[in-house]
């Protein structure tokens, strides 16, 4: 039996543009392993924080000769993609690619693969998706290289994809709909525990050869979930049985009122038939320091993401862009928050460009539409906020602390960043940000993000009834912002 690999050994990451990759690569990193990344598009991992400490190769799964420079010198590699989100056929797909995976990793000497499967009892009732992901596991085995292979139910962390489903549900719709699968048990796991197994697995050599059923400390059902959510964010939701909705109809629900579209939806619906529960509790035994913490307790901790101290290093990176290659405006929603992102190449320095945005409000005002910004303010003070009438300390100068407006200075890097936090009433919470990003030739791209925690149905009919009107100001402001560095 191979021990455990060491520290200098070369680990290998595929699927690190993905949820549980991408917070798996910076673990790996703060505990000293070398990494390689393993991806279709190196261009998607540009904004990660670690991505001058990896080493990169492009490849596609499906395309075996691609992959095998990647694993040339490999000790253990992390399998931790799926095709589910590229429609029908995908189990097809799944199964080609951990096969060629398997077999290319055992002609490259590779000594161990450890695989993130899906937890659920074998059964003929098994959906397909399932199905595919045990039968996944099957084809890497078949390689002839020793698999590790770990499986979870409901991965509760802000961003992942099962558990978002339940965060949207239960945010925006008042009377919950429950069909039969609502009242099917599951056992979620927290994602800190769940990157913990993975990485603990290299330090585990009596975890080789084994399926490790994993979950949290509760076994709930998928209404009590979102029961349970509901009460942490202190949402009042009714839950409505119906004795009739098929995954399709599901599906198609999810689709309206979640960001998951119905081809992600139905296959990952008609998995909640089946439980989710650990029946062979061996993970206690191999990995006796991890303690898993209940639901409730998961779910704190993924909505601590909407606090203001976690909100830029997670959603920055994820909206990385260059100009060339995204359009000037970016709205989408990351982890339970709506963004929208514009940026302008500007022909000045950082410092320019930072001086500009941080002398916004105050007497010198908001440079445009500024009669709608005091129509704002006057609203919030006649609802008891604290309106425009704070304006500023200083006219030119801000810092960590102050007032200026209805919004409070959270972060400013000098010549880079300014994030301001709302005080003003709104339903939910809200930031903008702006930054100067150096570029070569002398010009600076300045950035402009407006993010959007919502709290409830309100929070989203707020949003989107406002969009029209916010877009307007938020164009106009962007252009004033980099114009008047220009004057």
């Amino acid at each position: 039996m191979s021990t455990s690999p060491e520290n200098n050994d070369l680990i290998l990451v595929t699927g690190a543009t993905g949820y549980i990759g991408g917070r798996l690569v910076p673990q790996l990193l703060d505990q000293g392993y070398r990494v390689r990344c393993l991806v279709r598009d190196p261009n998607r991992l540009k904004g990660r924080d670690w991505f001058d400490e990896v080493e990169i190769t492009e490849g596609d799964l499906l395309k075996p000769e691609t992959v095998e420079s990647a694993l040339q010198g490999v000790t253990v590699a992390y399998y931790l993609v799926h095709s589910m989100g590229a429609g029908s056929g995908f189990h097809e797909r799944d199964y080609h690619a951990a096969e060629a995976f398997g077999k290319t990793a055992q002609k490259s000497g590779v000594d161990r693969i450890i695989y993130l499967g899906a937890l659920a009892e074998e059964s003929p009732e098994l959906s397909e998706h399932l199905k595919s992901r045990h039968q996944t596991a099957e084809a890497l085995r078949a390689g002839g290289v020793s698999v590790t292979e770990f499986r979870a139910g409901v991965i509760v962390g802000s961003g992942s994809l099962s558990f978002e489903m339940i965060r949207y549900l239960t945010e925006r719709v008042p009377v919950l709909i429950c069909p039969q699968w609502v009242f099917t048990r599951t056992q979620p796991i927290a994602i800190r525990e769940v990157l913990d197994y993975l990485t603990l697995a290299l330090k585990k050599p009596e975890s080789r050869d084994r399926i490790i059923e994993i979950g949290g400390a509760d076994v709930i059902t998928y209404g009590q979930m979102m029961q349970t959510y509901a009460e942490v964010r202190e949402l009042k939701r009714l839950l409505l049985p119906v004795p009739v909705l098929t995954p399709r109809l599901s599906s198609y629900w999810v689709h309206l009122v979640t960001p998951i579209p119905t081809s992600i939806a139905r296959p990952l619906i008609e998995g909640l038939r089946n439980e989710s529960i650990v029946q062979h509790p061996i993970a206690k035994d191999l990995f006796p320091e991890i303690e898993p913490v209940g639901y409730r307790t998961a779910v704190g901790r993924a909505l601590a993401k909407l606090q203001a101290g976690n909100v830029v290093t997670s959603w920055t990176d994820a909206l990385h862009t260059s100009v060339g290659e995204e359009p000037p405006v970016v709205l989408t929603t990351q982890e339970g928050m709506i963004l929208e992102k514009r940026q302008k190449m500007v022909d000045a320095t950082p410092d320019a460009v930072f001086k500009s945005f941080t002398g916004l409000g105050g007497d010198r005002g908001w440079l445009y539409m500024n009669w709608a910004w005091r129509l704002r303010g006057m609203m919030d003070r006649l609802i008891g906020g604290v309106g425009l009438r704070r304006g500023r300390r200083d006219p030119d100068h801000v810092r960590v602390g102050d007032a200026l407006d209805f919004w409070r200075v959270e972060a400013v890097e000098k010549n880079k960043l300014m994030r301001l936090r709302a005080e003003m009433k709104v339903p939910g919470q809200a930031w903008l940000e702006f930054r100067a990003i150096n570029k070569q030739n002398g010009k600076t791209l300045l950035t402009q993000t407006a993010f959007f925690a919502p709290k409830g149905l309100a929070g989203w009919l707020y949003w989107y009834a406002l969009y029209p009107v916010h877009a307007l100001i938020f164009s106009g402001l962007i252009r004033k912002v980099s114009s008047r560095v220009s004057r």
